[in-house]
C-alpha cells in the first residue's frame, strides 16, 4: 500500500514541476515575460491555468496520500489514491488540449469531479480512519 502512495505522490510532484517548466518554456517560446493575457485559446493561458490548478490540489492530495500510506490503511483506499492521481492528470490534459477554456471539456469535468470526490474520500479517511 505504501508503494502506491509513494508512486502517486511522485507522479503529482512530476505534474507540478513538469507544468512549471512547461509554463516557463512556453513563456520563452511566446516571448512573454510577464502575465499570461486573458485569451482562453492561448497555450500560455491554458498551461498557466493547468499549473495553477495543479498547485491548488496536488499538495494536499500528496499530504493525504503520504499520511494514509504510513498508517497501514485498508486496501481499497489504494485505489482511491491511484484514482485521485489519474483524475489530476485528466484535468491537466483537458485544460491543455482543449481548443478554448470557454467551452465545456469532458476531461476537465471528469478530472475536476473525480478530484473533488477522491479528495473528500481521502480527507474523510484520515479523519475517520
Amino acid at each position: 500500500m505504501m508503494i502506491s502512495s509513494i508512486i502517486c505522490m511522485g507522479l503529482l510532484g512530476l505534474l507540478v514541476f513538469g507544468l512549471g517548466l512547461a509554463v516557463s518554456l512556453t513563456r520563452a517560446r511566446t516571448e512573454t515575460l510577464y502575465g499570461v493575457g486573458d485569451d482562453p485559446t492561448s497555450i500560455l493561458y491554458k498551461m498557466n491555468r493547468a499549473h495553477g490548478n495543479t498547485i491548488e490540489y496536488a499538495p494536499m492530495l500528496a499530504v493525504l496520500m503520504g499520511y494514509i500510506g504510513v498508517h497501514q490503511p485498508s486496501h481499497w483506499i489504494a485505489w482511491v489514491i491511484i484514482a485521485a492521481t489519474v483524475f489530476r492528470y485528466l484535468i491537466v490534459i483537458g485544460l491543455v488540449t482543449g481548443s478554448t477554456m470557454n467551452q465545456f471539456n469532458v476531461l476537465r469535468f471528469i478530472g475536476a469531479l473525480g478530484t473533488y470526490i477522491t479528495g473528500l474520500v481521502l480527507a474523510l479517511y484520515v479523519i475517520i480512519g
